[in-house]
This record gives structure tokens, sequence and C-alpha cells, in this order.
């Protein structure tokens, strides 16, 4: 009878052991999942910040280049 509680014991702390490391595991995915998302619209968030810059220079650059034209 002692044996078989020892023996359950073991297999029983085992499969424990199992079960948490599964666990931190799945955990660990999301926080990898989670983290890509987060890089990835930052990604986009400066793309559209650059494309929003470039068409200000733009529009700057034309403003200005008619007022010189005017004023001529």
């Amino acid at each position: 009878m002692l044996g078989m509680v020892k023996a359950f014991g073991r297999i029983g702390g085992v499969l424990a052991l199992i079960l948490l490391i599964v666990a931190l595991l799945r955990q660990l995915v999301a926080l990898v999942g989670f983290l890509i998302v987060v890089i990835k619209i930052a990604v986009v968030a400066i793309f559209v910040a650059l494309i929003v810059l470039i068409v200000l220079a733009i529009w700057r650059d034309r403003s200005r280049k008619r007022r010189e034209a005017s004023e001529f």
C-alpha cells in the first residue's frame, strides 16, 4: 500500500510539473504573439507618419513656390 502511494505521488509530481511547463509555455507564446502585434502596429504607425511628413513637405514646397511665383 505504501509503495502504491509513493508511486502515485511521484507520477502526480511529474504530471504536475509537465502541466506547469505547458501552462508557462502557453503564456510565453501568448506574450510573444502580443509583442509581435505591438511591433507590427509600431511599424505601420511609423510608416504612416513618414508618408504624412513627405506629403507635408511636398505641400509646403509647392505653396512656397506658388508664393514666390505670385510675388514676381
